[in-house]
């Protein structure tokens, strides 16, 4: 996930502070992905460096960062707005695809992998319980798409895809938890066919 260029496209609606950052994108991705406010001000730091965000505007009274009593009075809450050089990163960035030319980490398919070739690990129990797992997460996902349905805010829209998303990739997990234990059975009899032929 590209926290950089979430940031500059919330950023390009109007200035905010980072924790104003925080939570519009937590709630526009139903939190699926939390953010550590630690993050948003790195990651709003190289922005500023690289030309792509600039200072709006400092408060140095108490703001959406905090209260008096979480901030000394010597603390500045920095607002952050776009640059020309901002909104062309953004734009370049919603009209480029996601390329795949280097997979995410799937610990899954990491485990799998390694199972099948670690003597003593029943990888058959391993599957079912994945698999049990994940149509229970289906089951969550399919749940949170009945509640939020009807809603027709930008926000709902946003979380609405997301849990899309989540849905759709629950489902193609258990289908290919099922591909994998029909392989693993087709070895298993290829195995026995061989070992019976000698």
């Amino acid at each position: 996930m590209s926290v950089k260029h979430a940031l500059l496209s919330l950023l390009e609606q109007e200035p905010m502070y980072g924790y104003q950052l925080r939570q519009e994108f937590e709630a526009r991705t139903g939190g699926t992905w939390p953010l550590n406010v630690g993050q948003v001000y790195t990651t709003l730091t190289r922005l500023e460096r690289d030309g792509l965000v600039e200072p709006a505007a400092h408060d140095e009274t108490a703001g959406p960062d905090g209260d008096d009593a979480t901030r000394t009075a010597t603390q500045t809450q920095v607002r952050y707005r776009l640059t020309d050089a901002g909104r062309d990163e953004v734009a370049t960035w919603f009209t480029t695809p996601v390329t795949r030319s280097q997979p995410a980490r799937d610990e899954l398919a990491i485990k799998l992998a390694l199972a099948v070739t670690v003597p003593g690990v029943d990888v058959g129990t391993l599957i079912q319980r994945q698999r049990s797992a994940s149509m229970q997460a289906l089951q969550d996902y399919t749940r949170l798409k009945r509640q939020a349905g009807g809603e027709q805010e930008r926000a709902d829209l946003a979380w609405g895809l997301v849990l899309d998303s989540l849905v759709f990739a629950a489902e193609a997990e258990i289908r290919w938890l099922d591909h994998c234990e029909a392989r693993l059975r087709r070895a298993a009899r290829e195995g026995s066919a061989a070992g019976g032929a000698r």
